[in-house]
């Protein structure tokens, strides 16, 4: 059985736009989502800021590809 706590987090993920929920699943991939919470986003350096981002226009373009596959 999930703790309140996990819920609460369950409830604050499914609040976030597509954005914030894109951003949040790289930065936890890339091992940098315990620094995000700790310190926030301006805690990440350039580089990785960089990353999240380029990953980010990674993925939109992948699932703007699919999309336009597909219509």
């Amino acid at each position: 059985m999930k703790s309140n706590q996990s819920k609460n987090k369950e409830k604050l993920f499914d609040a976030l736009s597509e954005h914030e929920k894109m951003k949040l699943e790289i930065a936890e991939e890339l091992g940098l989502l315990d620094k995000v919470q700790q310190g926030g986003w301006k805690s990440l350096s350039a580089k990785e800021t960089g990353r999240i981002g380029g990953l980010m226009t990674k993925r939109k373009r992948q699932i703007n590809a699919q999309t336009e596959n597909l219509g």
